[in-house]
């Protein structure tokens, strides 16, 4: 069994992740999965609504899933059901747990909207599912209401909103915090359910129709009367109510879903139906997008599957004759979408750092080949999503702090492989695991706030830097903590288990020193290109902007320890414990500087990075005081911990 063990572990892996090439397929009658590749422009990029619709649930509640804690199933069956419920039938959608409160972030938000405790409390009906929750392995309070449930006190919100508004991102209290968030998440709501057809009309279509017979003799009408001549007043006040839709339509569409005509000189220009239909009193003739939507609406609301599905088909054909480079990117983004290569590489790599863990105590060789199976399908499936996201935004791997986040992880995780076939010996694995673990969880954070797959800023709009600049100082970041994870490593085996055997150690130190040597080329290298790129840019070589200064203090930290370990001044431990301090450097340069509110390279304030970034600061110093401590410490760390099997080597760091 143990002899084959490791192939049963890797033909699972492949499994897992061969799982996600299966193509979606719909739970009933409509055709969602169609409905989820149309494309619309949203945001300066063509994207389907299988995006928009996980974007949008992720930034009103964090997660893609609509549910309640007292139904054992969702209530809708994909993202994309529930935008077509948001599109189509927004009362339905208002009924929906969509928006996230914690009473437990700000209990004054949830006064705010007037949410009794009758409302937040949630009550089991199955003794086992209560003493689950009093355990708190479910959840005992409500942290997600509907639109229904908040609507009554959105004018106390708008209040407090432009309170908060003015006062400075960095010192907003949580309730401000939270009053901000909410109330973006309502407009952001709104603006979706008006983006295709009036939300309050039940028969739009019909109107429109009708609209289509009388729209020449309706703009003669409207036009005589501007010029002052005689008109058929009836039709003109119809023309004008209808045209007073579109305008509101125009104004607060989200999604720009109807495409520029085959004559149109610029065929990027995408309009929202609104403005589409407004056209029409132009040119006499309705826009047909715009009735093909109003049609979906129709039978999505009269549960006409047949019908739905037929205009699904008829919009995906008049797409194809113009813009299949488009639709065929569309088609790509939502099948990668329902794969989530990410989210089943961070599953795998979990399984291998344990696996890698276990395997310092038990069964090395065979559990420490499973590992390394495991970390390595899990690096090909993020390497694929990698790929298609590349391809599909047509730029470099590292764009923004979302795709920095898989490529720092990526990069670590290659060096983390050739490391474990070097040395076979599972802390290349557990390094893998962890690090591919914690940087894809991050990434699933800053996912949080949108599409990731956003249109670049102008000044980083340049395919060569991208690829060169950013692609080389980003390979130092992962470099730098992959040396100070194994570091890690080396202080957790000393210091809890008699696992650091001196080969072990020996060991251990030749991947840190090797591994600090190729981060500080990688810096170097990397800072010197941002140099020249902002030459170019801005006309200086160096303006000692926080993100430079921070890309400086790891090449010059990288180099202390250098010339630390060659002069003698450092040993093993010592080694160790200033590459755990290189774990500090890294991460304030990578997100610390952004957070500060001014440079040229600062996004913003965000306040949960902000904490976990403290946290995480905390931890390492904590782990170099630990290493630190004398070796007869260690020792009395190790006799309550779990002591490995006889016949290991005697020697101990």
């Amino acid at each position: 069994m143990k002899k084959f063990l490791p192939l049963l572990v890797l033909l699972a892996a492949l499994a897992y992740v061969g799982m996600s090439l299966v193509p979606p397929h719909n739970t009933d009658d409509f055709d969602l999965v169609g409905f989820g590749r149309l494309p619309v422009l949203v945001n300066g990029r063509i994207k389907p609504l299988d995006t928009v619709a996980r974007t949008s649930l992720l930034i009103l509640q964090g997660r893609q899933r609509v549910a309640d804690p007292t139904i054992p199933t969702p209530m809708v069956a994909s993202p994309a059901e529930w935008l077509a419920d948001v599109l189509f039938a927004p009362a339905k959608a208002d009924a929906y747990p969509t928006f996230r409160i914690s009473s437990t972030d700000s209990p004054e938000l949830v006064s705010l909207m007037g949410l009794t405790d009758e409302q937040t409390k949630i009550s089991y009906d199955n003794a086992s599912s209560r003493m689950m929750a009093m355990a708190d392995f479910l959840p005992k309070t409500r942290s997600r209401f509907s639109f229904n449930q908040l609507a009554p006190k959105i004018p106390e919100l708008d209040k407090q909103y432009k309170l908060a508004q003015p006062v400075d991102a960095a010192v907003r209290t949580p309730f401000q915090k939270g009053v901000i968030q909410l109330y973006d998440s309502l407009v952001l709501y709104q603006r979706l359910q008006h983006s295709l057809v009036p939300p309050g009309e039940d028969d739009f279509l019909s109107r429109l129709l009708s609209l289509q017979k009388t729209l020449p003799a309706g703009v003669e009408a409207i036009r005589a009367k501007q010029a002052g001549q005689p008109y058929d007043e009836e039709l003109a006040k119809q023309m004008l109510e209808v045209g007073n839709e579109f305008v509101l339509l125009d104004q607060y569409s989200y999604l720009r879903a109807v495409p520029p005509a085959a004559d149109a000189k610029d065929q990027t220009a995408w309009s929202n139906t609104g403005s589409a239909l407004l056209d029409g009193y132009g040119t006499g003739r309705l826009n047909p997008t715009a009735l093909t939507y109003a049609a979906m609406a129709q039978t999505w609301r009269a549960h006409q599957a047949d019908q739905f599905n037929h205009l699904v088909g008829l919009q995906r054909d008049d797409l194809q004759k113009r813009f299949a480079p488009q639709l065929a990117k569309s088609d790509a983004e939502a099948r990668f979408n329902a794969a989530e290569p990410f989210y089943r590489s961070t599953i795998l790599y979990a399984f291998a750092f344990f696996l890698a863990v276990i395997s310092w105590l038990k069964w090395p060789e065979t559990l420490g080949r499973c590992a390394f199976y495991l970390v390595l399908v899990a690096f090909l499936a993020a390497t694929a999503g990698i790929a298609t996201r590349m391809w599909l935004e047509g730029r470099p791997p590292v764009t923004n702090l979302y795709s920095s986040a898989l490529f720092v992880g990526w990069g670590a995780v290659g060096l983390c492989l050739i490391l474990e076939q070097i040395h076979r010996n599972g802390i290349g694995s557990a390094a893998a695991g962890m690090v591919g673990f914690i940087t894809l969880i991050i990434a699933h954070m800053l996912s949080l706030s949108g599409d990731t797959l956003e249109m670049m800023r102008a000044v980083l709009d340049t395919n060569l830097w991208l690829a060169t600049h950013v692609v080389v100082v980003t390979s130092g970041y992962a470099s730098t903590f992959l040396a100070g994870f194994l570091a890690l490593i080396y202080i957790f085996r000393g210091v809890f288990t008699r696992s650091l055997d001196k080969l072990t150690a020996d060991t251990l130190t030749r991947m840190v020193y090797g591994i600090v040597c190729f981060a500080t080329l990688c810096s170097l290298v990397g800072t010197v290109l941002g140099g020249i790129w902002a030459d170019q840019s801005w006309g200086r070589f160096w303006g000692w902007d926080p993100k430079e200064n921070g890309a400086l203090i790891i090449v010059i930290w990288n180099a202390i320890i250098l010339h630390a370990r060659a002069g003698g001044m450092i040993k093993q431990r010592g080694l160790m414990c200033m590459a755990v301090f290189g774990n500090i450097v890294t991460s304030w340069s990578w997100f610390g500087v952004n957070m500060l509110g001014i440079g040229l390279h600062s996004y913003g304030f965000m306040d949960a990075a902000f904490w976990w970034l403290l946290v995480f600061v905390i931890s390492q110093i904590v782990i170099i005081v630990l290493a630190n401590l004398p070796l007869e410490k260690w020792r009395s760390f190790r006799s309550v911990a779990t002591v490995r099997p006889a016949g290991t080597a005697a020697a101990r760091v």
